[in-house]
């Protein structure tokens, strides 16, 4: 910079006059300091809660039921209980209703009830590196934060973690500015149904519509997607629905593994070597990490230059920096796929069957892949010919409507931001066309026809708090179009199978009109008795039915 730039920028008036002369005092560094303070990740979602899917009053109704419904799957399933789950939804006036939601599961015991339902980020499933619906620890409490925040109701709770006792009540609020739960008010609860489980009862503003992106919608999508589970749903115009389970086993429980190391970056590996009680590097890289045996951690270490007997916590940053480089360079097998769990195929038809009445199914559950170190696996269930109002075998079907694409990730269904996600990225590029299915550019292929994909990972890598949809990864892109392509091979079979049959009875059809026409002819031509003539036709139409293959 030159001086005359350099004395320009210094002889800045300190003061400016306004246009009445008065003089305008500027802020100072000890004015600004004094504004300074801590900010609560509640006061934050409080202001921001179009984050966390409560950005209207109909998608904060679907959010909430999401948000309780998962916990309560995921309790019954972390505790082998076949889950039964209830759903009430009552509308209170014209903008408020009552959410109520009930399972069978383990309970919750009573000095952490207060935490997971007015206590944002906090859980037990972030620092677990295994399959589970939920992920942040802020669901459930930023859905009773809503409730606070839009009627003034807090939220009631009722949890029961033995037979033998009543289950503990309570009534809660969340403390925005601090993040931490007040109990109103608590005592027991006599008749709660189950001989373990929880309830929990919101009153928020929101709205009901039937339809797209509706909480019934929802729940017909988890009904498809957990076969294993009872659900009952009252909804708020009087309908009652129930979902029976359709499989007494239960599904594939996961087991927490270690994180791997082509998912840490330098810096987390850093932080981790830091707060390593581990005494030297090899024992730290087996020990902290799956698929490093003790020989790999040693070679691993040598070849990044460094010590055996080198203390992580010892270790400096360009040290850490060598050895994440000769990690990612370094061929190290593959985490294990005991983390995560499919629904698996025979039980992906029979949660597509269950709300789907359809002519043909077709299912693929692909073998496990990576991502970033972290376990996935992807699944693709197909329903084609379903009644939608209209008639199935109309020429003109594949005009009226497009497939309707179900995503579900770690078995909770995706209704929001369809196409900002990586599972209709994968499935608008196919080429449906190879399938026997009509397709215009830029758009999904036509006909009766619903698709189910299933994402399941350790870590879904969603776009944003709100769980809608999930970022483009290219491994999971490629995985999502192999598993559908899978699908839709068989369902192309089906339907050129079905083309051709209907062709042959078009033709067998001919064959009966003309013929009679046919026998009077050769009646005539060859003058041929009755009986003749009969035989004659019968020995025609014989040799015609049998020379056309289905």
């Amino acid at each position: 910079m030159s001086d005359k730039t350099s004395n320009t920028l210094l002889d800045q008036p300190k003061n400016r006059n306004t246009a009445s002369g008065k003089k305008k005092t500027g802020a100072t560094a000890e004015t600004m300091a004094g504004k300074q303070r801590d900010i609560s990740i509640s006061e934050f979602f409080a202001k921001n809660r179009h984050l966390l899917g409560f950005d209207n009053p109909k998608k904060a109704l679907l959010t909430t039921i999401k948000e309780a419904v998962d916990n309560a799957l995921d309790a019954c399933e972390e505790a082998h209980i076949l889950p039964e789950i209830y759903i009430s939804i009552k509308q209170i006036t014209e903008n408020k209703y009552q959410v109520v939601i009930r399972d069978n599961g383990p309970g919750i015991v009573k000095r952490q009830v207060p935490n997971i339902f007015a206590r944002l980020l906090y859980g037990s499933k972030f620092h677990s590196l295994k399959m589970s619906r939920g992920q942040q620890g802020i669901g459930i409490s930023a859905a009773g934060m809503y409730g606070l925040i839009t009627t003034g109701e807090p939220v009631e709770v009722v949890s029961r973690t033995s037979s033998k006792h009543h289950g503990y009540y309570c009534k809660l609020k969340i403390d925005t500015a601090k993040n931490r739960p007040v109990i109103v008010e608590e005592g027991q609860e006599e008749d709660f149904p189950h001989s373990t489980g929880t309830a929990v009862k919101i009153i928020l503003e929101g709205r009901y519509n039937k339809g797209r992106q509706s909480v019934d919608e929802y729940i017909v999508q988890t009904a498809m997607a957990n076969p294993h589970a009872i659900i009952t749903y009252d909804s708020p115009d009087g309908e009652h629905y129930e979902y029976q389970r359709q499989s007494s086993e239960m599904p594939f429980i996961p087991i927490e593994i270690k994180p791997h190391p082509y998912g840490v970056e330098v810096g987390m590996l850093y932080q981790m070597a830091q707060d390593s009680k581990t005494k030297k590097l090899p024992e730290f890289l087996n020990k902290e990490f799956s698929r490093v045996s003790v020989n790999l951690a040693k070679k691993i270490t040598k070849d990044a230059g460094l010590s055996l007997s080198l203390k992580p916590s010892k270790a400096s940053l360009p040290e850490i920096d060598q050895l994440h480089k000769v990690v990612n360079e370094t061929k190290i097998m593959a985490p294990s796929t005991s983390c995560i769990g499919p629904i698996g195929e025979e039980r992906l038809e029979e949660g597509i069957r269950r709300v789907v009445e359809a002519d043909f199914y077709a299912t693929c559950t692909r073998k496990p892949s990576v991502y970033r170190g972290n376990p996935f696996l992807v699944e693709a269930a197909l329903a084609y010919g379903f009644q939608n109002g209209s008639d199935k075998d109309s020429s003109d079907e594949d005009t009226k409507q497009l497939m309707q694409l179900k995503r579900i990730a770690n078995r909770v269904p995706l209704l929001y931001q369809q196409s900002a996600g990586a599972i209709h990225k994968a499935v608008l590029d196919i080429n449906w066309r190879n399938y026997a299915l009509s397709q215009s550019k830029g758009a999904l292929p036509a006909g009766p026809l619903i698709l189910m994909v299933h994402v399941a990972s350790v870590w879904v890598p969603f776009t944003s708090e709100s769980k809608e949809a999930i970022a483009h990864y290219p491994e999971i892109i490629k995985e999502i179009k192999l598993a559908v392509q899978e699908c839709g091979r068989k369902l192309g079979v089906y339907l050129r199978r079905q083309k051709k049959i209907k062709q042959e009875l078009a033709k067998r059809s001919y064959i009966k009109t003309y013929l009679p026409h046919i026998g009077d002819a050769l009646k005539d031509i060859l003058e041929l008795s009755d009986p003749e003539t009969e035989d004659v036709v019968a020995k025609l139409a014989d040799t015609l039915e049998r020379s056309r293959k289905f």
